[in-house]
């Protein structure tokens, strides 16, 4: 809860005293209800998608293939556990560290209490990161609604899931249980999934849900939800896009509206660290990470805009230098930081995008390669999606990328180490791929800016050099 992993691996290492205060589970949401049991449901609703496809690729399946959502389940517990010692106290304290159990506050702007037990401390890291937040819908509160922290609980597929919000969370499992065999419904007040993302890579994921069975009610607004004891049936009214009132009975009914930082019960005053609840909610931090207390830095979900694992580790180095070696003053805004929603087909991206560059009137221009023409692609049955590149008008630089594929997560990398490399789209369009792969895409969208260059004064000199060869 105080503290996280790397720094305080990174103090260990030094011979510094280390104290990690967790007061859930080790490993927190990612190991536990976030990343890595999710990743688990995806490949076996990956694998549901192929056995029914199997037929395309020439294999025939005699019966009928069934889903058993209870072995699906068990699978993810056992994974999860054999990933789970990375993040174990028995390696913590192995490694010199002092795990406590227990819940954490402030008792004043040095110290911190945990079980009883005052602990003083030179430097510390708040990684407190966030939990889901619950919009006021009348009735939802007193609903056994599903979160990221129940949903991985369930024992039986649900014969109706309903899912509230379309962000990352909400469309990843909207597609795992619609492949499992559940009738799945999202619902959200904006008109399109993943409002966030590059519009043209959202509308291929959005069709691909929808040949999964997704069904949508965009538009709408949910104003009451109720739970029958008995049935244990979810019942939910709304409306659609102003309509008239509608009904609608869940089995099931996963809120997934966002995230909120959790910087509530840490007793924050008494250590002179200010936070919001309210607009950008979380701890206030500098570009350093540094609190208002100069004694005490924040990283991850509790803080920063781009809540995602990756960013709460690299987060955490900084925190960690700066902490330790102030005249370091890393800054958390020169991070690279890519992303990916993983869904099927995939979508990540890194940089800039489109409407962004727009909202700060910077010219740039864009250059795509369809997976459509893309041979691995087209052999892996998988050609739905694109590379978009976007460089500064004019010049090469890379300002940011989109990638649409099965495997987007880990193309996305090639464009990040670019990027981090100041590498532009001219060095990018010379990178050699293994033939075939999806990867070679990036290569194609970024000699289309080699193609531009092409002046008309140039292609006149290159014709003449070749008929005076001929």
């Amino acid at each position: 809860q105080i503290s996280t992993h790397q720094p305080l691996l990174q103090s260990a290492g030094l011979q510094g005293k280390v104290a990690l205060i967790e007061k859930h589970l080790l490993g927190g949401d990612c190991l536990n209800v976030g990343c890595v049991p999710s990743k688990a449901l995806i490949r076996c609703a990956r694998a549901v998608k192929e056995m029914k496809n199997a037929e395309e690729f020439g294999i025939e399946i005699e019966g009928k293939a069934n889903v058993n959502f209870g072995r699906i389940m068990e699978r993810m517990r056992r994974l999860r556990a054999k990933i789970a010692p990375a993040d174990s106290a028995k390696r913590y304290t192995g490694l010199g560290v002092n795990v406590f159990q227990g819940h954490a506050r402030f008792t004043s702007k040095n110290t911190v209490e945990v079980n009883g037990k005052r602990l003083k401390f030179a430097k510390c890291i708040i990684a407190t990161g966030a939990r889901a937040f619950v919009p006021p819908i009348p009735g939802l509160k007193e609903v056994p609604y599903l979160t990221n922290s129940s949903l991985f609980n369930l024992t039986e597929l649900p014969e109706v899931f309903g899912v509230i919000g379309s962000g990352p969370i909400g469309v990843e499992m909207a597609q795992c249980f619609a492949r499992f065999g559940s009738k799945v419904v999202l619902f959200d007040l904006m008109e399109k999934i993943l409002p966030r993302e590059d519009p043209d890579a959202a509308s291929i994921i959005q069709s691909a849900l929808e040949e999964d069975g997704v069904e949508f009610r965009f538009k709408s607004m949910i104003s009451k939800v109720d739970y029958d004891t008995e049935s244990k049936k979810i019942t939910m009214t709304f409306t659609q896009d102003g309509g008239s009132a509608q009904t609608i009975t869940l089995d099931q009914l996963l809120v997934s509206a966002g995230r909120a930082p959790n910087v509530e019960e840490l007793d924050l005053e008494k250590a002179g660290v200010e936070y919001k609840t309210k607009g950008f909610r979380g701890l206030v931090v500098k570009d350093t990470l540094q609190t208002t207390n100069p004694k005490i830095y924040g990283v991850g979900d509790v803080c920063l805009p781009y809540q995602f694992t990756h960013m709460a580790d690299a987060s955490a180095k900084i925190a960690f230098r700066n902490s330790m070696f102030p005249v370091v003053s890393e800054k958390v805004s020169k991070l690279i930081i890519p992303w990916c929603t993983y869904t099927s087909p995939e979508i990540s991206h890194v940089g800039a995008y489109e409407k962004e560059l727009d909202e700060k009137d910077i010219k740039y221009e864009v250059w795509i390669a369809s997976l459509e023409h893309n041979d691995r692609a087209i052999l892996e049955g998988d050609n739905d999606g694109f590379v978009k590149l976007i460089s500064k008008a004019g010049t090469d630089t890379i300002l940011g990328a989109t990638i649409v594929a099965e495997n987007a997560g880990d193309m996305i990398s090639e464009v990040s180490v670019a990027m981090q490399a100041g590498m532009g789209l001219k060095a990018l369009s010379t990178v050699i791929h293994p033939y075939p792969t999806q990867a070679d895409a990036i290569r194609i969208a970024a000699g289309g800016f080699n193609k531009t260059r092409l002046t008309p004064g140039t292609k006149r000199l290159l014709k003449t050099i070749i008929s005076l060869r001929n």
